[in-house]
């Protein structure tokens, strides 16, 4: 008997159904509910445990703000531990995931991720430059090729060679296997995670991992004897990084950790360029401000001075507001009987922080579905109302960095190459693995640009 006293109300539909549309319709299933219940909604799952989905600024800050003893997030992604590990920052709750916290923030201060800006352009400069003139190609691939070349190159310190480029392989054929359409429903259907052995889809995906972490224990090994002395890379900082006992990380929890910052630190923001690449391209008035503003830097400049450009900014953020690569924060498990928003949480209640919806509320953002960058221009939205990254003490340790090449990528390209749409028709986000994207096989062609002459930038 489901005891529904004091929570919000919500949808009667079938588990399998409701799934389903979650599933391969990531946007309307959210947005459906929202028409009819409004910033909460209460779902049940197969055990009749409640769901339930927030997206109201105030609940919002409530959930970021809790306790911890009261809400447990790492526990609600335990879908994500034959990829990750069970050490990954993203699985751990209390005191685990506030050590892990602290060891893996030095490599993401704004010091250290300033080495890493010369990184970004030389990359981004290599891939663009095979791009054929006037060819169609596919921009998300070439994305996700800028992106994890340079989380490589940022984690591993390792030069251009076998090594970086058959690690690089394995991930990109493992995470382009879990984004299918029948692995994606495999995250949320366990009954299709079944290895059937190494031609089958899940055991291919189990072989991938499983050689990408053979390889990832061997540099571990091979760092462990060499001086870490002078070493930037995101790896050696974790291995010489310490906790309040003294102690550091083991091989396992490196490895953990190396594998999350690798999954999370390079296909949500390939799918974040893609999105501005579209939007760029198919509102001419957009492209236009930015290219202006972009005139005003010259030669080479600083990758700090082009990450301050406010129209480049607010594009960036705009982005992020629209389609939220993640659609929801991590999920919180109630321990101890909690109240959001006036309604009082019973243990085991799952809370899901809504971003899509509150980046959607008309109260918050007028116009919500159009891209209007100029709307972080005229005002600054708190962090329960614009929440690309999450929020409270789950919020992403990489967002400073995502933000930062997002800007330089797009600079670096944008400054040389006039990027276009071959099908300029509307599309909307379609389900990749845990995140929504662009559909796979969106095509643009880049155009060489002419110098420029500079004008005023209006915003």
């Amino acid at each position: 008997m489901r005891a529904t006293n004091n929570l919000p109300d919500g949808p009667k539909m079938s588990s399998f159904l409701r799934r389903m549309k979650f599933i391969f319709q990531p946007l309307e299933y959210v947005e459906d509910f929202a028409k009819v219940y409004g910033d909460n909604f209460t779902i049940w799952s197969r055990n009749d445990s409640p769901i339930i989905y927030f997206s109201h600024p105030q609940a919002l800050q409530q959930i970021f703000n809790a306790d911890s003893s009261h809400l447990y997030a790492g526990s609600g992604n335990r879908g994500l531990q034959f990829l990750l590990g069970s050490n990954s920052l993203i699985l751990l709750d209390s005191d685990r995931h506030q050590r892990q916290r602290q060891l893996l923030t030095p490599p993401f201060h704004g010091d250290r991720m300033r080495t890493y800006g010369e990184i970004i352009r030389e990359i981004t400069q290599q891939v663009s430059n095979g791009w054929k003139k006037g060819k169609p190609f596919n921009i998300r691939a070439s994305m996700q090729e800028i992106t994890l070349r340079v989380i490589l190159r940022v984690v591993f310190g390792l030069d251009e060679g076998p090594h970086l480029e058959k690690i690089r392989q394995l991930l990109s054929s493992l995470l382009d296997s879990i984004g299918s359409p029948l692995l994606s429903a495999g995250l949320f259907f366990r009954f299709l995670q079944k290895d059937f052995g190494a031609w089958s889809p899940w055991g291919r995906v189990l072989r991938l991992r499983q050689q990408i972490d053979e390889m990832i224990y061997a540099l571990i090994r091979e760092r462990r004897v060499q001086s870490p002395q002078n070493r930037q890379d995101i790896l050696s900082l974790m291995m010489s990084a310490r906790d309040e006992d003294g102690q550091p990380m083991t091989d396992e929890e490196l490895r953990d950790e190396l594998m999350t910052l690798m999954v999370a630190g390079h296909e949500t923001t390939a799918s974040a360029l893609t999105w501005a690449f579209y939007w760029i391209d198919y509102l001419p008035e957009v492209r236009d401000k930015l290219l202006r503003e972009l005139d005003t830097l010259g030669d080479n400049p600083d990758p700090s001075t082009v990450a301050k450009l406010p129209y480049l900014n607010a594009l960036c953020q705009e982005t992020l507001r629209i389609y939220p690569i993640a659609m929801n924060a991590f999920p919180r498990v109630v321990r101890l009987p909690i109240e959001i928003q006036g309604y009082t949480l019973p243990e085991g209640t799952i809370i899901i922080p809504n971003i899509y919806l509150a980046h959607h509320r008309e109260e918050t953002y007028p116009q919500s579905k159009q891209f209007k960058p100029e709307r972080f221009l005229e005002r600054q939205f708190s962090p329960y109302e614009y929440l690309p990254f999450g929020g409270g003490n789950r919020r992403c340790i990489g967002l400073a960095f995502a933000q930062y090449e997002m800007k330089l990528v797009l600079a670096t390209i944008l400054s040389r190459f006039q990027v276009s749409l071959v099908n300029r028709r509307p599309v909307r986000p379609v389900r990749r693995g845990l995140t929504v994207a662009t559909p796979a096989g969106m095509q643009m062609v880049a155009m060489p640009l002419e110098k420029r002459v500079n004008t005023p930038v209006l915003v």
